[in-house]
């Protein structure tokens, strides 16, 4: 039986227990699934512990970077985009599945991305990521960020897409959420007024509890194309539960799995 977690600093509403024990149940896999909440001025001295006690462990906000140093080998995505979301404990091996499981999410969701306008709000692990997998993708990207010094890491890094100090209200053809504005304390509240969101033409939050934020009604209000992470989320903890079982995913059948999970 494979025995996981997921880790963060306020997990206690994760739906990451309930996807994992669905997907692993359908490929086969008994698994135990714990939510484990660490307060920011704890997590160095609890990290080891945590990654010892586990076959794997997953990784919220805001310790996408701050597990890093505590791993021996960051692979594939994780070590292009500077985040990690997926640890194979027994290894110590970092992995990030956001990239794969936000640009699945759009692909379903019939968003195109090739030639687009984005802008990003939120340049930290998640956000980082999403920045990488847009310009890969084809969109021209801006991006902001509250934390300066962190936006201007990011882009000295990774200088394919426009940072700014300030949103200004002007059309995108996709504002996505990767903030954690919206969920927790900030529920009910919007990063963004909706004056921009009446200028763009898809609203993505990449929070999945509220299933609907405050930043997703307004735009659907004003009759634009929404889309809430839960998608992204299911199909990065499917492509997460296939690096603990040394599987090759399968775009396809994730895709079914979702359809069957969104059914119960």
């Amino acid at each position: 039986m494979l025995k996981l977690a997921v880790i963060g600093k306020d997990v206690s509403k994760s739906l990451s227990p309930k996807m994992h024990r669905f997907i692993l149940n359908k490929l086969g896999v008994a698994c135990e699934y714990d939510n484990i909440s660490i307060p920011e001025e704890e997590f160095e001295e609890k990290i080891e512990g945590v990654l010892s006690s586990y076959d794997g462990v997953n990784v919220t906000i805001p310790y996408k970077l701050s597990v890093m140093p505590h791993l021996k080998k960051i692979v594939g995505d994780a070590e292009s985009f500077g985040a990690v979301n997926t640890v194979k404990t027994g290894v110590l091996e970092g992995y990030n599945t956001d990239g794969m499981g936000f640009i699945l999410m759009l692909e379903n969701a019939g968003v195109a991305l090739k030639g687009k306008t984005v802008l990003v709000l939120g340049a930290g692990g998640v956000g980082r990521t999403v920045i990488k997998k847009l310009v890969e993708a084809g969109s021209v990207v801006t991006a902001f960020e509250m934390n300066a010094e962190r936006l201007r890491a990011v882009h000295e890094e990774f200088p394919h897409f426009t940072p700014v100090n300030e949103v200004e209200e002007k059309p995108y053809d996709i504002v996505v959420n990767c903030t954690g504005v919206g969920m927790h304390k900030t529920e009910g509240i919007s990063p963004v007024g909706e004056g921009l969101l009446k200028l763009c033409q898809t609203a993505v939050d990449l929070i999945y509890v509220p299933a609907k934020s405050e930043f997703l009604r307004l735009a659907e209000r004003n009759g634009k194309k929404i889309v809430n992470g839960d998608a992204m989320l299911f199909y990065q903890a499917y492509y997460g539960d296939c690096i603990y079982l040394d599987k090759q995913p399968n775009a396809e059948q994730a895709k079914e799995l979702y359809e069957e999970y969104k059914a119960l």
